[in-house]
């Protein structure tokens, strides 16, 4: 796959889409909870396609390698200045990590399996890879409005059990529950709060829409938009704004290494 233009190494190009992407894309403490329990007592931290940071510990050493030259500079100040490299080649000797991580990032990767097996090369404990089970991203109800989109992420995202054959050793799957007021804005973090889909630069922040036409992409928001309006979407969906926890496709894929 050909670079973007801000060296971009997926299918999304950053440097077009990623210029508000932090306004949107807050890392979400109870989600972020979850990701430090499962690095255990890991000291030394490589985050693969660390984007602008989220989720990076800040009791431990982190190493963030992102190839895209708008994420990097979209880093806050207090945080380590990532190396730009991609997952598939990581410029580190091997086991030279306590652990490794990377979150919403597999699916934009050019050559999955070749990353996969370099950070498990570069890692003596756990990989951690916080991503979404394709199967199930078009359950949401959002792909009563936008199929394409959710279609097109559905295809975006790699099976779970594709990545832990090619990691190998002990994995565990687990989900990951998305609160109310989420603070990361993927789209099932708007579960309860339809109206978030009706701001553009929100849309945007979740890459799977810069794939579908604009003109695709209106007609979507205007139907979501009449039934907003009109009381349907409450009607059948109402209860989801005062869900405190929403259980979808977001899952934590943890690859300890046989000793």
């Amino acid at each position: 796959m050909t670079p973007k233009q801000d060296g971009s190494a997926g299918d999304a190009d950053y440097g077009l889409i990623g210029s508000t992407y932090t306004n949107y894309r807050q890392p979400e403490p109870a989600i972020a909870a979850i990701i430090h329990r499962a690095l255990g007592s890991a000291q030394t931290v490589l985050n693969v396609g660390a984007g602008a940071g989220s989720y990076e510990p800040l009791d431990r050493e982190v190493t963030p390698v992102e190839p895209s030259s708008s994420m990097r500079q979209q880093r806050p100040p207090n945080l380590v200045a990532a190396i730009d490299a991609t997952a598939e080649n990581l410029p580190f000797p091997d086991q030279h990590f306590d652990a490794a991580m990377t979150t919403f990032s597999v699916h934009q990767w050019a050559r999955l399996n070749d990353g996969l097996r370099e950070m498990r090369r570069v890692t003596r404990g756990p990989v951690i890879i916080l991503s979404c089970d394709p199967a199930l991203v078009q359950r949401f109800w959002l792909n009563n409005y936008a199929p394409e989109v959710l279609s097109i992420e559905a295809r975006r995202y790699p099976s779970l059990d594709q990545m832990a054959d090619v990691l190998g050793g002990r994995t565990s799957i687990l989900p990951v529950s998305i609160p109310l007021l989420c603070s990361d804005g993927f789209n099932e973090a708007y579960y309860g709060r339809p109206e978030r889909f009706l701001d553009p630069a929100a849309r945007l922040a979740c890459s799977a829409w810069s794939f579908v036409s604009e003109v695709l992409i209106q007609n979507y928001i205007q139907l979501l938009k009449l039934d907003l309006e009109h009381g349907e979407w409450d009607r059948k969906h109402g209860h989801l704004r005062t869900q405190p926890e929403f259980d979808g496709s977001l899952r934590l894929l943890i690859s300890q290494p046989v000793p």
